[in-house]
């Protein structure tokens, strides 16, 4: 949640911030007032002002009448998923599209080279689970070179940018949590090359909750209100506001590329996404994977009614889940990696619709203060927390695109802590290396078994620059790092 610039006395006027909350029925809220100091107060006053009256009501009304249909999410979402099938597509192999992977790379390359191309990534959590109290993007993924998140993603752009000689802007979006750190970590890492003037940092909002009876907004303290993020869809609203899309609109540029900082294997601004999108005249295109399992823990990209959505694993019935094609194949195969790219010019339309992303609930153990000013920790799920998530955006495209990658060189995310079987530091090194490891074979080099390497973008980006760099026949037999200024072993 934002909030206009107000003095001090505006702020602490009590009768002004009973006056914002009782239409609302939100009057709780100020419960505690006289004990706070003058800090906590203009704390407290700058939370209330900023709970819009009016997405409360939406809020409030859309449960009523989801309440009073008789309907539930679960047998809502089962009827899209009986309505559902694969969503327009390129395939791994070309198919599904009128024009060719190779068309598509040279349109791409041509977006890059006029500098139509920014990027936006979202950068808004923690690595709480990865044992780290900081921003994840500071978390240490490179195999052999400890480089962070952040780093590896800001070389893939620079390697594009240098690449076709074009600035490409960045857009980052933090949260509260992560904003102040965030932005200090790049400026002491000098934005890992970058220009200053091409990295651009905004912070999402946040949201309030609410408790699992739908009457009372949640104290944390008696200071403030229980907020959290509001999804990583709070990017349309943040980037509007904070001035970032008019800065890409007077920057020329017509096509976002949007990632999350938890992939290392982020195709940064790839040439084939880029101009598959361009050729198919979509407003906004999805990068996904072949699904590994039916019940594959991951949002499945789908067609209904004609219009591109995603189903999120939670809420696809199993028996959708497991539909097959004649050839077998499972039907609603396309795996969700929240890797877009979306029209400025969309995105400007979208964000100019206060309604154009809605608000998913989640039930959730939400810490708070009693009646009587004393923290309760509950015990189970006690209420309702709001967020938006991006991929809401694509049933408002006029046309919709989804384009298939190898798992095995697009994917492989940062989410869970070594503890867990997937998604984790040891499984996304160990895919940096695969990958790596193909390159230079595929470049002419041997690499012997088990021997790790890992390989710098700004040393080459792809099996096309690799082989201009090393010489054929290459034999690579100790943990080597191909950094930037040539190969070195670790």
């Amino acid at each position: 949640m934002n909030h206009d610039a107000k003095t001090d006395s505006e702020l602490v006027d009590w009768a002004r911030l009973q006056a914002h909350l009782a239409p609302i029925g939100q009057q709780h809220l100020l419960a505690f007032w006289d004990r706070l100091d003058d800090a906590e107060q203009k704390q407290l006053a700058r939370q209330i002002l900023a709970i819009d009256p009016e997405v409360y009501r939406k809020i409030q009304n859309q449960h009523a009448a989801a309440a009073g249909s008789g309907v539930s999410d679960k047998s809502h979402w089962a009827e899209l998923a009986a309505r559902a099938e694969s969503p327009p597509a390129m395939r791994l192999d070309g198919s599904g599209v009128p024009f060719s992977r190779e068309a598509a790379r040279e349109r791409g390359a041509e977006l890059l080279q006029s500098g139509q191309v920014g990027m936006i990534l979202v950068a808004g959590g923690l690595g709480t689970r990865l044992g780290l109290d900081q921003p994840k993007g500071m978390f240490s993924i490179g195999p052999l070179s400890g480089r962070s998140l952040f780093q590896v993603l800001f070389e893939q752009l620079l390697a594009v940018s240098r690449r076709y000689g074009k600035p490409i802007p960045l857009y980052i979006m933090t949260s509260p949590a992560t904003d102040e750190v965030t932005r200090g970590y790049l400026a002491e890492h000098r934005y890992f090359g970058l220009p200053e003037q091409d990295v651009r940092i905004f912070c999402q909002s946040t949201m309030w909750a609410i408790d699992d009876r739908w009457e009372r907004i949640l104290l944390e303290t008696p200071g403030s209100l229980f907020l959290g993020p509001d999804g990583h869809g709070g990017m349309l609203a943040a980037l509007a506001k904070s001035g970032c899309l008019a800065n890409a609109r007077e920057r020329g540029l017509t096509q976002f590329f949007y990632g999350q900082i938890d992939n290392p294997l982020t195709q940064v601004c790839d040439e084939l996404l880029l101009g598959s999108h361009a050729l198919a005249e979509s407003e906004m295109t999805t990068q996904v994977v072949r699904k590994r399992d039916p019940l594959e823990r991951v949002g499945n990209v789908v067609a209904v009614d004609g219009r591109v959505q995603v189903i999120e694993y939670s809420d696809l019935p199993e028996e959708a889940a497991r539909l097959t094609s004649d050839d077998g194949s499972l039907k609603l195969w396309a795996g969700n990696l929240a890797i877009h790219v979306m029209g400025v010019d969309f995105l400007a339309r979208c964000a100019a619709e206060p309604d154009a992303l809605p608000f998913h609930t989640a039930h959730k153990k939400v810490p708070y203060i009693g009646p009587e000013g004393r923290p309760v920790q509950p015990e189970k799920p006690n209420a309702i927390r709001f967020e938006r998530f991006i991929f809401d955006l694509l049933p408002l495209a006029e046309r919709a695109l989804v384009v298939e990658a190898d798992a095995a060189e697009a994917f492989a995310p940062v989410k869970n802590s070594d503890a867990e079987k997937t998604d984790n530091p040891r499984t996304s090194r160990a895919a940096l290396v695969a990958l790596h490891t193909r390159w230079l074979t595929a470049a002419g080099a041997s690499v012997a078994p088990g021997t790790p390497v890992e390989i710098n973008p700004l040393f080459a980006g792809n099996v096309a620059e690799l082989r201009r760099k090393i010489a054929p026949g290459t034999k690579i037999d100790q943990p080597t790092y191909f950094a930037p200024n040539g190969p070195r072993v670790v």
